[in-house]
């Protein structure tokens, strides 16, 4: 599976014109099944999609680097999900 996913994410940068971006896959698929067990599994793909919007505009922007940027955004996503999860019933 891990090669499926590996080959269409090479497969689709390129297609995006995007080949440079570092997509680190497991982190990716850790976060998203994060959000699917804490919210809902509809969740998961919302969730990453976000992460990559405002990680996309802080670089954009000059605000920062794309690293520190995507560490940023899935820091305050995990500690987010962390809350709800430790949310009374």
């Amino acid at each position: 599976m891990h090669e499926a996913i590996e080959q269409w994410v090479g497969e689709l940068t390129r297609h995006l014109e995007i080949e440079d971006t570092d997509v680190r896959i497991n982190d990716l698929l850790k976060i998203a099944g994060e959000a699917a067990h804490t919210v809902v599994r509809p969740a998961a793909p919302v969730t990453t999609f976000l992460i990559g919007y405002v990680t996309g505009l802080a670089e954009a922007s000059g605000q920062a680097d794309y690293q520190k940027a995507q560490k940023a955004a899935t820091q305050v996503t995990r500690n987010l999900l962390e809350q709800r999860s430790q949310a009374p019933g």
